[in-house]
This record gives C-alpha cells, sequence and structure tokens, in this order.
C-alpha cells in the first residue's frame, strides 16, 4: 500500500469559471427577482395559498437570515394585487342586550360611509328634534298635557279638602308633605284647645282624620300613575311630531341600504329607539364626562346619549388596494384577537362598543397573516388563542382574564366575527418538529409545510444566476456596485458560509452585511467600485471584532501554557483538531490526544467520559475503537487489552467523534510503539471497519493548526490529514492555499486508519499476505503482535482472582 501524496493547490482551491460572466462589474448584470434555490419552499407555498380549506395554513421553516420574509412579501404582494377586497366590519349598538354589541359586514369601503350616514342623520336629528320641542304648537300641546295632571291633582285634593271642611278638619300642605288637623271658627286648634274639647268629640276628630288619611294615601298612590299617563301621552305626542322627521330620515337610509338585512334590522331599531326617546334630545349637549351607563336624567349629556346611535368601524378597506397582509410583530393576546378599552370615571372602569379595537386577526381578516413562530410562543396564551380562532374560524373578542377564567365582572361580549383567512408561521425546524410532535392540534391547524433550503448548487449554470442575486442585493440595498474581482471574493466567501465548496449560501444576512461593511471600505476610500481589497477589509476586520477568544488560545499554545508540539515525533501522541462554535463564529485548534496501553480486561478507557467530560457522540466514537481492534487483530481470541485515551488540557465538554481517527492513531502508536510525527495533524471520525468518515468544520480545523504552525515556523513537514470526502467541503484562506503551493504546508485526504498511519509514523500499515499474516514490522503487525502477547498472558490465568493479581501487579510496574 502506498500511502496518499499531498493534495496540491488545484486539487483544494476553488474552481469557479467567471469566464462565463461576460460583466466587469455587478451594474452590467441585468437583476430581476431572485429568490434562487427555493422551488421546494415556493412550491408548498403556492400549494398552501391555494388550497382554501381550512387547517391549510402554512408553517415556513429554515433558519434566520435566508429571506424567508422578503420571500413572503414579494409572493403574496403579487397575489394580493389581484384578489378581491375583503369585508369592512363595524360594531353597533345592541337595543336588546346592551353588553352584546352586533358586528355589521360591508362591502369594502362601505362600513365608513355607513358610518358617516349615521352620523349625518343623528346630526340632523339633534337639530330638527330639538327646534321641533321649542315650537310654539308643541309647547302649548305639552303645556296642556302637564296642566291636565296637576288639574287631575289639584282636584282630588281639593274634593278631600271639601270633605274635610265638613267634618271640622283642615287639609294642610306643609314642606314635610300633606297633614290634617282640627279647626274651629277658621282656626287651627293647638293642643291645648284640643286637649281641652270632650272625649267624645276628640274621638270623632280622630275617627274622620284616619278616614281622611286613608283617601289622602289613595290619592296619593294614584299620582304616580296619573303621571306615568302624561308622561305617556307626552311620549305619544313627541312621537307624533318628530315621526315625519324620523321617517324623512331613515327612509332614505332604508333605501340606500335595501339589500343587507342586518343593516336594516339595526336602522329599524334605531328608528324606534329615537321615536322612544325623544326627550333625551332635550338633554345638555354637553357634560364634564361620560356618566356611568344606564343613568339617566339630566345627569347625562345628550352626546352620551347617542354614543348608541354611532358606528365603530374596526376594519375599512376604504383604503386598500388588494388583499390585505399583516405582519404581527408583537403578536400578544390582544393584539391577535382584539381588544375592549376603558375609561376611568369616578373610580370604576367603564366601557361601551365604540371602545372595541381590532387585532390582527380582525385586520388580515381575508387575507394573509404572518406571524414568528417563536414571539407567538414566547408571549402567554397567544398560541392558545391564535389556535382557537382557527379552530372556531372565528374572531372572539374579550379580555384575557375573561378567557382564563380568571375575572367575573361584567363586560362586553361583542358578537364573533366570520374567520377566513391564511395564517403564516415562520421559525426554524426544532420548533417546527417540537409543535409536530407535542401538540395535536398543529399538524390539523398547519398542513402546509415550505422549508426553505441554506443552500444552493454551486453547479456552473447556477453561477450567474447568483452573480444575478448579488447583483440585486446591492441594487435594492443601494450599494455601490462590485468589480469582477469583489464579485469572486463575495461568492467565494458564500462557499464559506455553506461549508462547502460545492454549495452557494442562502444566508442573505451574512452576504448583505459583507457587502454593507464592503461598502464602508469603498466610501472610505472614495472609490467609485468595491474591490477585492474592499471585500477582503470587510472580511478581516468583521473577523477581527469577534475572535478575541480565538487569539487568547493561541497565545496560550505559543507560550506553551497548553501543550501542542509541531515538532519531533512521539509514541501514543497525536495532535488532534477541535472546533468551537461561539455562535457568530467558529474557529479551530489543535489538541493533545494521548493513549496509555498495558495487559488488561479488553477495556479502551476514556477520560473524558469517567469525568463526565464528554459527550454521547465523542463516548460512541470510543467504544467503537474496541470493536475495531478486537475485530480487526484478535477475532478468535479475547481482547486483553487495557487503554487510557485522554484530551490533555480538556476542561470542557468533549462532544463530537471527529476525534475518534485521532484517538485510534494514538492508541496504534501505543501498541506497536511506532512514533508519531507531532508536525501532523489529523481530523476525522472512524467507523468499525477502520474507514475514515466525513466531520465537521474542515477548514476551520486545517486553518487552526496553520496558524499555529505558521507562528512556530514551516519545517516543510507541516500538515493535516482530512477524510478524503471532506474534500468537497475546502473553502481554505488565501494563506492556506499559498503555503501548499509553495509545500510549506501539506494536506493529506486519506480513506482509511491505514493510510492516516503511514503519514503520521513513515511506517508501511501492511497487508495480509496469504496466510492472513501481517508483515512482522508493520505497524498492523506490531499492533497484531501486542495484542496477541496480552491474550495469551490471559490465557495463562485460570481464574479472575488470579487475572487480577497479575494486572495489579502489571499496573504496580507501571508506577
Amino acid at each position: 500500500m502506498s500511502s496518499p501524496a499531498p493534495l496540491t493547490r488545484e486539487q483544494i482551491d476553488i474552481q469557479l469559471d467567471f469566464q462565463h460572466i461576460p460583466y466587469e462589474s455587478t451594474a452590467e448584470i441585468p437583476v430581476g427577482i431572485h429568490f434562487i434555490g427555493q422551488q421546494r419552499a415556493y412550491d408548498a407555498f403556492d400549494f398552501g395559498l391555494s388550497v382554501s380549506k381550512p387547517g391549510y395554513n402554512i408553517f415556513v421553516m429554515g433558519p434566520p437570515g435566508i429571506g424567508k420574509k422578503a420571500f413572503l412579501e414579494k409572493i403574496l404582494q403579487e397575489r394580493a394585487a389581484t384578489g378581491p377586497l375583503p369585508s369592512d366590519w363595524c360594531y353597533v349598538f345592541n337595543f336588546e342586550e346592551e353588553n352584546k354589541p352586533k358586528a355589521l359586514a360591508f362591502a369594502a369601503g362601505k362600513a365608513s360611509e355607513f358610518a358617516e350616514d349615521m352620523a349625518r342623520v343623528v346630526d340632523d336629528l339633534k337639530i330638527g328634534i330639538p327646534s321641533i320641542f321649542e315650537s310654539d304648537e308643541y309647547r302649548t300641546r305639552a303645556q296642556e298635557i302637564e296642566q291636565e295632571f296637576l288639574d287631575r291633582r289639584e282636584e282630588a285634593l281639593n274634593q278631600l279638602r271639601e270633605r274635610a271642611q265638613k267634618e271640622g278638619i283642615a287639609l294642610l300642605q306643609t314642606p314635610a308633605g300633606i297633614a290634617f288637623a282640627p279647626f274651629k271658627g277658621g282656626e287651627v286648634l293647638d293642643p291645648e284647645k284640643y286637649n281641652a274639647l270632650p272625649e267624645e268629640e276628640k274621638r270623632r276628630i280622630e275617627a274622620a282624620i284616619r278616614k281622611l288619611q286613608e283617601e289622602l294615601t289613595a290619592i296619593l298612590r294614584q299620582i304616580p300613575k296619573w303621571r306615568k299617563e302624561a308622561q305617556n301621552k307626552l311620549r305619544e305626542l313627541n312621537r307624533s311630531y318628530i315621526q315625519g322627521l324620523v321617517s324623512s330620515l331613515f327612509e332614505e337610509l332604508k333605501a340606500k341600504y335595501k339589500k343587507m338585512e342586518a343593516v336594516l334590522l339595526h336602522l329599524e331599531e334605531i328608528q324606534k329607539d329615537v321615536l322612544k326617546n325623544a326627550e333625551n334630545f332635550r338633554l345638555p349637549r354637553e357634560s364634564e364626562g361620560p356618566p356611568i351607563p344606564g343613568m339617566s336624567g339630566p345627569s347625562q349629556s345628550m352626546e352620551y346619549f347617542l354614543r348608541r346611535y354611532k358606528v365603530n368601524v374596526i376594519i375599512d378597506h376604504s383604503k386598500s388596494k388588494g388583499i390585505p397582509i399583516v405582519f404581527e410583530d408583537n403578536p400578544t393576546f390582544v393584539n391577535l384577537t382584539g381588544r375592549i378599552e376603558h375609561i376611568a370615571q369616578m373610580g370604576a372602569l367603564l366601557t361601551d362598543f365604540t371602545l372595541i379595537r381590532p387585532g390582527a386577526l380582525h385586520r388580515s381578516n381575508g387575507g394573509y397573516l404572518i406571524v414568528d413562530a417563536l414571539r407567538v410562543l414566547s408571549h402567554p396564551y397567544s398560541w392558545e388563542g391564535l389556535k382557537r380562532a382557527l379552530r372556531s374560524q372565528q374572531i372572539k373578542i374579550e379580555p384575557l382574564g375573561e378567557a382564563l377564567g380568571l375575572l367575573s365582572t361584567v363586560s362586553l361580549e361583542p358578537q364573533p366575527i366570520p374567520l377566513n383567512l391564511k395564517v403564516i408561521l415562520i421559525g426554524d425546524r426544532l420548533i417546527y418538529y417540537l409543535l409536530y410532535q407535542f401538540d395535536p392540534e398543529f399538524k390539523d391547524l398547519f398542513k402546509i409545510t415550505a422549508d426553505f433550503s441554506e443552500e444552493f448548487d454551486a453547479s456552473p449554470q447556477n453561477l450567474l444566476p447568483y452573480c444575478q442575486l448579488i447583483a440585486s442585493l446591492c441594487q435594492s440595498q443601494g450599494i455601490a456596485p462590485l468589480e469582477k474581482s469583489a464579485l469572486r471574493l463575495i461568492v467565494k466567501q458564500s462557499l464559506r458560509f455553506s461549508q462547502d465548496a460545492k454549495k452557494f449560501s442562502l444566508n442573505i444576512r451574512k452576504i448583505l452585511d459583507l457587502l454593507e461593511e464592503s461598502e464602508y471600505w469603498r466610501k472610505k476610500e472614495n472609490a467609485p467600485l468595491i474591490s477585492a481589497g474592499h471585500v477582503q477589509s470587510a472580511i478581516i476586520s468583521s473577523y477581527k471584532r469577534i475572535n478575541r477568544v480565538e487569539e487568547q488560545l493561541k497565545e496560550s499554545i505559543q507560550r506553551q501554557i497548553l501543550l501542542v508540539e509541531t515538532k519531533g515525533r512521539k509514541v501514543g501522541q497525536v495532535n488532534g483538531l477541535a472546533v468551537i462554535d461561539m455562535g457568530n463564529f467558529m474557529f479551530g485548534y489543535p489538541t493533545k490526544i494521548t493513549a496509555r496501553v498495558r495487559f488488561g480486561n479488553g477495556h479502551v478507557i476514556d477520560i473524558e467520559r469517567e469525568v463526565k467530560l464528554s459527550g454521547p457522540i465523542h463516548s460512541k466514537g470510543v467504544l467503537i475503537l474496541s470493536g475495531l481492534l478486537a475485530g480487526r487483530y484478535l477475532p478468535e481470541e479475547p481482547l486483553s487489552l487495557s487503554a487510557t485515551l485522554a484530551f490533555e488540557q480538556s476542561y470542557s465538554l468533549v462532544e463530537g467523534d471527529s476525534a475518534s481517527a485521532a484517538e485510534l492513531c494514538a492508541l496504534l502508536s501505543a501498541l506497536s510503539e511506532y512514533p508519531i510525527y507531532q508536525s501532523i495533524a489529523i481530523t476525522g471520525s472512524i467507523n468499525q471497519l477502520g474507514e475514515i468518515q466525513a466531520i465537521g468544520g474542515v477548514n476551520e480545523k486545517i486553518e487552526g493548526f496553520f496558524d499555529t504552525c505558521s507562528v512556530r515556523g514551516f519545517d516543510g513537514n507541516n500538515g493535516v490529514i482530512i477524510p478524503s470526502s471532506n474534500l468537497q467541503h475546502l473553502v481554505l484562506k488565501e494563506e492556506v492555499l499559498e503555503a501548499v503551493e509553495k509545500g510549506l504546508f501539506k494536506i493529506y485526504a486519506v480513506k482509511t486508519i491505514d493510510e492516516a498511519m503511514e503519514i503520521l509514523t513513515g511506517i508501511p500499515a501492511g497487508e495480509r499476505d496469504a496466510q492472513g499474516k501481517y508483515p512482522p514490522e508493520s505497524i498492523n503487525g506490531k499492533v497484531e503482535a501486542k495484542l496477541s502477547q496480552f491474550a495469551k498472558r490471559a490465557q495463562k490465568f485460570t481464574s479472575p482472582d488470579q487475572k487480577a493479581a497479575s494486572i495489579a501487579a502489571e499496573e504496580k510496574n507501571d508506577k
């Protein structure tokens, strides 16, 4: 077996064929709408919008920054422009149940027109009715009714007074009311004179007073009835006088809205109420504040009484040009479902139907509502409120406390409004799958999933569309055009964003940030176009702003605080490569991995796992090593090995299996006693067949070891071993490519652990011959011999106690 040769620059450099881009700057590139690479999402979205059945709402999923919102806005605006306008909605007073306002629907733009019509009618009533009441004819008739009542009351009292006088008793009207007293000779008897009367006379007087008092009580009981009769006559008088005015005003409205049954019914109720309460048009026009609902009389103002005739338009499409599209940025419960406002008055919170306010569901009804999934889940009860509206297909406005059953106070209960819209949730994949798994209603309410891609095939035919995307970003954001060299560098950086040389990144946010920062450097130099130098300055400056942790770690390696060797050879020691993801950037660095072996019970001990500093994936990778050793070298004998593996100077959680190949190399070196070049680092995961598998962060890992070697000085043998399947992911910095081209730094791509060991040791790995034996001086031969030696030692012991004693003695000798 021949070990792989170092890769050339041509093998690891990105081949972007810009010869087929016949433009010298992005200013020359034709720009259109470019949501490239999202055909799957577009088809799903188009299907979801086309199906009008309940439950076909859409969940748009994908990571942040890939342009989901801009995509939705563009597609929805195209559809909205050609769609029919939905209904207007308003709330009006309910004359049968005052706490349950009625909802009325109108054609688009007609609700505000109805409100204006009603306001005009009320204004006419405010002028017309009082003028009628102030006419001489009306006043004469009203005074006659009032005088009739007064005469009737006075006549009854006079008759009672005459009967009393015949009995020698006077009827007296005092501030405290009506009283009876005996009189004689035209004078009321004082107590002294009354007491001087004979007893028989006093008994007669008392009996007469009792009878008169009964008659007075009967008269007083009749007076309210007579007053009510007078009021009814006055009301009929009012009705007869204003009937013509009211009828003429409302007949015109009824004719205009004759095809709207609910509106006609409401107009009939208003007309009846006006005729019934005509006297309220005599109230003062204004008052100091809104009185308590239900109070009547002079304490109320006419304006407050007339509020019942107002129209509260909550949805008005008079100025709309298409189907509503609502992006609700703060999806609280009340912002979604609407709210009922209150006015503080005399220590109480008062409300009426004119204080009903719409929510996002009202504003988007008949159209599209876009909501961020994380935000709606973050606000208490917003998610439940949204689901309830979609489930019932109606919008019900109620206070949150009442919806939760926490309040029992009397409040308004507005009539629910029918709901017909598409709700579009935007979120990442984790939120989608969590909702799908743990919320049984989610899958019934959001049946369509539009999955946005983060990447786009970096094929030659896709290069021009991708350049058009970049050009469109420059144009839409007011960024100066890019020179061709700058465009090339932006495209290369997008490949780094995607961690794949075969995929363009569709993270619009990252690309736009890079363009805007490049624009800053262009302006600083007052250049007409953005050059490659401006882009490079933007890349370097943005990285320097956030790489403090990386610099500190590299300084620790340089100062030998973290022990990493880049020269010489060591048995059982190898440079692995790790990567740290800080959220906004990643960086790689070398880490020393060591292995110790001895005779034992067949265990490969992961020190990180023993002290709970490793994650499950890393532990899985270590366990695979035991299976590989036993299956490859001693398939017929027990594995009597005790080995320990450690990440030296590692004090945080180790996760991932990308170091399992390095751990196996250290283990094989310890078993074969062949030293490993410390000038070469390795990354890759291993399977039980000895195959090296792809890992993540390959660019950062290579560059991390490159930086360490660069600071210490290249010795001509420095390099990194990577899985061959990671070749397609290489998007390396220019300084790394130049070092590879000059032979200062080497990159090897391997498929098996044997290839990696040959590079690391310079010793042939060895292959089995016809008899199934490895060459004795090969790496595999040495490993097999060592493991066979351990197995034979294990066979000497007949009991576990003997074996344990031998192991203990070996441990003592090791110490």
